[in-house]
């Protein structure tokens, strides 16, 4: 995950939670469809001064935002002292060593007032007493029946009046442990499609896969080694030009590990 957004990416973000297609949002700051669809762009770098502000109006931002210099999209003029950060933390923030956009995303999911409130319970020693009474009965109960019946080995009641004692530690890790995978689980999905996040699918298995696929292409053994690169290269070879094919193969016989695989050498004999 990528530490912050471009301007790109913000104008398409904020026009898509308009509701807006490009025409409409022509229509609605004056500026032409033609110059908003190439701000979108990822190879545009220019966006003119009166467009910037004409946008940051329509949108309620700052013209700060829109230019990637702060990420405070709704309080640009909040103060620090408001959020009670420690010297530690605005040094850990500023210093560029943790994904500042990341930790966002974790301290405003929908659980994480749930994972803190835990946290502190924990921290506080809240419920320390409560597991100490508890176990303490469970083990006077169980000290009471060892007591009565001596037995020479431990049954299921014993057993289970010793499972049945729970350590505050071993409950609050398993708690927040639950509560702190949904977290990072959820933001996972959402960044599943970003470029920077990695395939669940093995590059072995899509190999497999794109072999396969290949299989079934007429032609020859050219042809089949043509359409694994371009699976490879996420091109689609049946979209490819009868031109653009002949030039593909021309390039391939040359590379080594179609000169080194079977039909390779079978044709060099």
């Amino acid at each position: 995950m990528k530490e912050g957004t471009t301007i790109q990416e913000r104008l398409w973000e904020l026009r898509k939670d308009k509701g807006l297609n490009l025409e409409q949002l022509s229509e609605a700051t004056g500026i032409s469809k033609s110059a908003l669809g190439s701000y979108e762009k990822d190879d545009y770098k220019e966006i003119n001064h009166g467009s910037l502000v004409t946008l940051a109006k329509f949108y309620g931002v700052s013209t700060d935002y829109l230019l990637c210099l702060t990420e405070n999209r709704s309080h640009p003029d909040t103060e620090l002292p408001e959020l009670h950060l420690s010297d530690d933390m605005i040094a850990l923030l500023k210093n560029g060593r943790i994904n500042n956009r990341l930790l966002c995303e974790i301290v405003t999911h929908k659980e994480f007032p749930a994972l803190m409130a835990d946290t502190e319970i924990y921290v506080d020693g809240i419920a320390a007493m409560r597991f100490q009474d508890l176990n303490s009965v469970l083990e006077m109960v169980r000290e009471e029946v060892l007591a009565k019946y001596q037995p020479e080995n431990e049954d299921t009641t014993l057993k289970t009046l010793r499972a049945a004692q729970i350590k505050e530690e071993d409950y609050f890790c398993h708690v927040t442990h639950r509560t702190w995978d949904a977290i990072l689980h959820d933001i996972r999905v959402a960044h599943k499609n970003d470029a920077e996040s990695v395939s669940d699918e093995s590059n072995a298995a899509k190999l497999h896969n794109d072999i396969r696929q290949a299989m079934r292409v007429p032609g020859t053994h050219l042809d089949m080694f043509c359409h694994i690169m371009c699976s490879q290269l996420r091109i689609k070879y049946e979209k490819l030009s009868e031109q653009e094919r002949s030039s593909l193969k021309k390039i391939l016989q040359k590379s080594g590990v179609y000169k080194n695989s079977p039909p390779g050498r079978r044709k060099k004999r």
